[in-house]
């Protein structure tokens, strides 16, 4: 029996027979050519791209005709990679200046592009890197008369193993027998973990060396709630899990009756729920958790696509997909945060020592006007398509908030001026993630109509921390009296002015801190959409007087081990958290 931990992707227990599903790399070839040949390697280029882009239409097809829209958005995204202006000018001209033949052109661009995402700090840039890999390897798998094999055409159910999926081998999933997936490579924001989260699949990601201890056949337990995984497990595993299983089962039973629930306190006290997503394939997911809105939809994702910066229409349409999958219900999209952690090739200043105290989020925006101009007219476009706010992050002083308000009102005035249609009354918010910006918080409070609490960073920035570092990992403490202060800081002066305080970071879906910041007076919670049933058992199980009572105990107290003992013993006593 070997045991191997990893990163929880998708909840669930599951085991069966292991398939060591493996694509094998392409051999590359490298031949020169003569400057005659260059019209007909494009050609041969041209010819695989579009029998590219006929396989993945027809497995987008199939996606939609089974109701997985987000399989469909993933496999549109590969549909703009395969008809990318910039890629294929790329190409022509390393193609003309090495006179190589075009399998090892198109290769080593894609691999450049690939480096380039899989190169960055932020985990979910490196990862969109295996779209640019799917893509590359689909193309140049026409270019070399080699078929690609379909996790279609696997029999039987089984867990699948390998070193990762590419986002097109992914959306196979629904239609082939997988109970569950253990793989090398990827993490939660992952296409893999995203789709096996929307398939209900469980999955542990990150398992280093794994294929070499697996073997098709053998029988392969998957806990996706604790990310292990355990090959040929014996009795005593097999029986330990298969309890846990049942709980499991019961636990998601028990917590299922809390999706449509509103999030109210025992004496009448309501709060919303709200989803994090990073892309909009992931809405359905959270609809199903019952979240009431969207509190965070970061919009990175559109600008790592290769090659170009996304369009003004393909913003739009991003945008509006999300506001029309909400029916109705708040989305609040943060508009784009690039810089420090999250470094793009071409746009971020790559040579700054700190890049995390320099050019970054808002400061970004300010300085490279027309980006934001494009996409805050695509944020007013699409808001007639639903509830939209936009929210600025990284904000540091009340002139930054200025700035970036006046913007929205030029750009209000030019769709005015070209009677393009919007919601004149979109709610602009600012995150509150910079010590600076909580202290002031009643500066700002008088002039954004919301708050949102980045915990993240936050807690980082006032602590001085780098969340990143595992040497100085011990450091970073949600629970520290300082990170509470700004928090609670925060909710009091927006209350003042008569605003709400949402909070986006990891501490909202954290249910040991459900109750405490519901004491604190916070008014929306926004999470992850797997974190929403459990949070809103918590605060249904209990009084807002209990709760506030609670969090003046907590801020009495002088140091984050302290809270952090307290919170846990309360919590575990009162809603049963350890058991699971």
């Amino acid at each position: 029996m070997i045991e191997i931990r990893g990163i929880s992707a998708s909840p669930g227990i599951i085991w069966g027979k292991a398939f060591v599903y493996i694509d094998d790399a392409l051999q590359i070839p490298k031949y020169d050519i003569g400057p005659a040949w260059v019209v007909n390697e494009l050609k041969r280029l041209q010819d695989a791209i579009d029998k590219a882009t006929a396989e993945v239409k027809i497995l987008q097809e199939d996606s939609s005709s089974k109701g997985f829209s987000q399989s469909g958005e993933i496999l549109e995204s590969h549909l703009i990679m395969l008809q990318d202006p910039q890629f294929q000018a790329d190409v022509e001209a390393d193609l003309r200046q090495e006179l190589k033949n075009i399998e090892w052109i198109a290769y080593k661009t894609f691999r450049e592009y690939s480096e380039r995402l899989a190169g960055m700090d932020d985990p979910v840039f490196r990862e969109r890197a295996t779209d640019i890999r799917d893509v590359g390897h689909r193309v140049i798998g026409h270019l070399l008369h080699r078929r690609k094999v379909s996790l279609s055409n696997i029999k039987g159910e089984v867990i699948l193993v390998g070193r990762d999926l590419v986002p097109s081998e992914a959306v196979a999933m629904h239609s082939s027998g997988i109970l569950g997936l253990a793989m090398e490579e990827g993490g939660r924001t992952s296409h893999t973990a995203i789709l096996a989260r929307a398939f209900e699949i469980p999955a542990v990601l990150g398992l280093k060396d794994l294929t070499k201890q697996v073997q098709t056949g053998d029988e392969i337990l998957i806990d996706g709630n604790q990310g292990v995984v355990i090959i040929n497990p014996d009795e005593a595993a097999r029986r330990s899990y298969e309890k846990s299983r049942r709980l499991w089962v019961l636990r998601e039973v028990d917590l299922h009756q809390f999706v449509g629930l509103p999030a109210e306190t025992r004496d009448g006290k309501m709060v919303s729920i709200l989803g994090n997503i990073e892309v909009p394939e992931e809405v359905s997911a959270l609809k199903l958790y019952g979240a009431e809105g969207i509190g965070l939809y970061r919009s990175e994702f559109l600008f790592i696509q290769p090659g170009r910066l996304p369009t003004e229409d393909i913003q739009v349409k991003a945008y509006a997909q999300v506001l029309e999958a909400m029916k109705g219900m708040d989305v609040t999209i943060r508009t784009l945060d690039l810089g420090g952690d999250k470094m793009i090739p071409n746009l971020s200043d790559t040579s700054e020592k700190n890049p995390l105290l320099g050019w970054r989020a808002i400061r970004f925006c300010l300085s490279e006007r027309q980006i934001f101009k494009t996409q805050l007219r695509a944020l007013y476009r699409a808001s007639v398509y639903g509830k939209l706010k936009i929210m600025f992050p990284l904000i540091t002083t009340v002139d930054e908030f200025f700035a970036a308000r006046d913007l929205t009102c030029e750009v209000k005035e030019e769709l005015v001026k070209e009677n393009i249609p919007f919601d004149e009354d979109v709610p602009i918010g600012c995150m509150i993630e910079i010590p600076a910006a909580a202290a002031a918080a009643d500066i700002l409070a008088r002039e954004a109509r919301f708050f949102s609490i980045g915990t993240n960073d936050l807690i980082q920035y006032t602590l001085g921390v780098d969340r990143g570092n595992h040497r100085v990992a011990y450091l970073y403490d949600p629970f520290h009296p300082a990170v509470l202060r700004f928090i609670k800081n925060t909710i009091v002066n927006a209350h003042a002015e008569g605003i709400p305080v949402c909070m986006c970071g990891e501490m909202a879906g954290d249910p040991l801190a459900t109750l405490l910041l519901l004491g604190m007076g916070l008014d929306q919670f926004s999470m992850n959409g797997s974190s929403i049933p459990e949070v809103k058992k918590i605060i249904r199980s209990a009084s807002y007087a209990q709760a506030a009572e609670f969090a003046d105990e907590i801020m009495r107290m002088r140091c984050g081990k302290e809270i952090f003992s307290f919170i846990k013993e309360r919590m575990e006593k009162s809603f049963d958290l350890a058991v699971y």
